[in-house]
């Protein structure tokens, strides 16, 4: 039996106000129409749903037993209209990021503090992953967003906004002041005991691969999951460590570390938010995106 859902819209309303002017009111429309939408489907089913009395209708039995299941289902279609236009107002809904320790420290973060004041109830899901992995959880729809460091690998499909750049350095404390000041060549490092990030690193990866174009090829004596932890070992003098500038800013400020410097600097990375063009945005990810890239 084909019949126009309307005509339950309406049989909903007439059941909840006992009355076929309240349900004309409520749904705005004629009571003649109410009354004739309520005959159509009366006569459709074959059956007398509502008893008509002097001030208003009540359900028959087969109009209780016909409301028992309409009553759940148009009410579920309310739930979830108001869900729906809580999640366009941004009073519902996830975002999906996923971002190194690099990029959510010294980019990511900031924002992402600035989209919680703003929409305080849409729930922020952070996949803590190096590049590769990320680029990976975008192309299977793990995430909605990613904020990675050029170069990488990245898929013709996904589209691609330049956040802005960090640049790799060589730190040193104390005991390595001798180096201090000069303009070195990046065969030295051949002298010097080295702390670098772990080799699966797209950050070690590139410094690796821009030392390789000179020739150079380093061993660290100490290899490391995170750049704070360089930064620390330098610190106490156990190396001279690779790690991205900011991490060491406050070290580097005070006097505790300094930067080497060399005859050519490492060129900077870019660092770029990442998003599937296959992939639609939801309205949380779409606000944040446009948040992200409110300076560039």
């Amino acid at each position: 039996m084909n019949l126009n859902l309307e005509y339950y819209k309406i049989f909903y309303h007439v059941a909840t106000e006992h009355s076929i002017t309240g349900a004309a009111k409520k749904l705005s429309i004629s009571q003649p129409a109410v009354s004739q939408a309520v005959k159509q489907l009366e006569q459709k089913l074959g059956i007398e749903l509502f008893t008509r009395r002097a001030k208003g209708v009540s359900l028959t039995r087969a109009g209780t037993l016909l409301y028992s299941y309409v009553g759940n289902g148009y009410e579920t279609i309310l739930a979830g209209e108001k869900q729906l236009a809580k999640m366009m107002n941004l009073e519902y809904g996830e975002v999906r990021v996923g971002a190194s320790d690099t990029t959510l420290q010294f980019c990511l973060l900031p924002y992402l503090e600035a989209f919680h004041q703003r929409y305080p109830e849409i729930k922020v899901a952070v996949h803590n992953t190096p590049t590769l992995q990320t680029i990976d959880h975008l192309n299977q729809g793990r995430i909605d967003l990613g904020v990675v460091t050029k170069p990488a690998n990245i898929d013709s499909h996904l589209k691609v906004y330049k956040l802005g750049e960090i640049q790799d350095v060589f730190v040193a404390g104390e005991k390595f002041r001798e180096w201090q000041g000069k303009k070195l060549d990046y065969s030295d490092l051949a002298r010097m005991p080295l702390i670098c990030l772990e080799g699966d690193t797209s950050t070690r990866a590139y410094v690796d691969s821009c030392l390789a174009k000179k020739n150079v090829t380093i061993t660290p004596e100490y290899e490391l999951a995170t750049n704070e932890m360089i930064v620390q070992f330098a610190k106490r003098n156990l190396g001279v460590g690779c790690v991205v500038e900011e991490v060491a800013r406050e070290l580097l400020d005070n006097g505790e570390l300094f930067r080497l410097e060399f005859k050519k600097p490492i060129p900077p990375r870019e660092v770029c938010l990442v998003m599937n063009s296959q992939s639609h945005l939801s309205v949380a990810a779409s606000v944040l995106k446009e948040l992200l890239l409110e300076d560039c």
